[in-house]
């Protein structure tokens, strides 16, 4: 599975996400983003102050969170 941009553009320097990017990658608020990166629910790339994230995050999470049909 690949990353699908929904309008979103990659930030600066080898396509990291934003907060913003990420949240909307997965439809979620970045309230939610920003509270799951606090508890350390989420992977995340830290430069200087900024907080951003790889792209390979958003098809992990949406694989971790996939659920099979029932047989």
């Amino acid at each position: 599975m690949q990353y699908i941009n929904q309008g979103a553009k990659p930030a600066r320097g080898r396509g990291l996400l934003t907060v913003v990017e990420f949240a909307e990658a997965l439809g979620l608020k970045p309230a939610t983003i920003r509270a799951m990166i606090w508890r350390r629910e989420v992977e995340f790339v830290r430069i200087n102050r900024s907080i951003r994230f790889k792209p390979e995050t958003v098809d992990e999470w949406i694989e971790r969170g996939t659920v099979p049909p029932v047989e």
